[in-house]
């Protein structure tokens, strides 16, 4: 019998929250994949289309992602996800990307989201391909461009 995915929420993130999501670790091997919650929080400041959210499991944050929905047309860029280093293997990051996608399916025009990985991240490659993202390539950069269709909703 599958184990139930954990309950978690996804909330805006608040004045109160900041020092708990600043707490938030990555595994050594994970630090050079994602940008920091700091540098997260900072670019957020500065980007009034970024989206930043606390992932919460019991009212404690577990994780931290960031999107836009707005730059684009079309597309929502999903842009940071990282799930604390204590908390990881736990089911969150699926959860928490069940929920974003979710968020991102209300905003009406939005057809497609799109996600951007180090090719080495392999569990993040594994997660995302299994919730239905697409590989287009590399970018410029050498990062995986993934995306994921979203049929309009009626």
């Amino acid at each position: 019998m599958p184990l139930e995915p954990p309950i978690i929420q996804l909330c805006p993130v608040t004045a109160d929250l900041v020092p708990k999501l600043l707490d938030l670790r990555l595994r050594p091997d994970q630090v050079r994949m994602v940008a920091s919650v700091a540098d997260s929080l900072e670019e957020a400041e500065t980007d009034e289309d970024a989206r930043p959210r606390a992932i919460l499991h019991d009212g404690e944050p577990v994780g931290f992602l960031m999107y836009d929905a707005t730059s684009a047309d079309d597309v929502a860029q999903l842009y940071r996800f990282i799930i604390d280093e204590r908390q990881q293997g736990r089911g969150f990051g699926r959860a928490a990307l069940s929920a974003v996608i979710a968020e991102i399916r209300r905003e009406p025009h939005v057809l497609k989201i799109s996600i951007c990985y180090e090719p080495e991240n392999l569990a993040a490659r594994q997660l995302y391909l299994s919730a239905g993202f697409v590989e287009q390539g590399l970018d410029e950069d050498g990062e995986m461009i993934a995306h994921l269709p979203l049929p309009p909703s009626f």
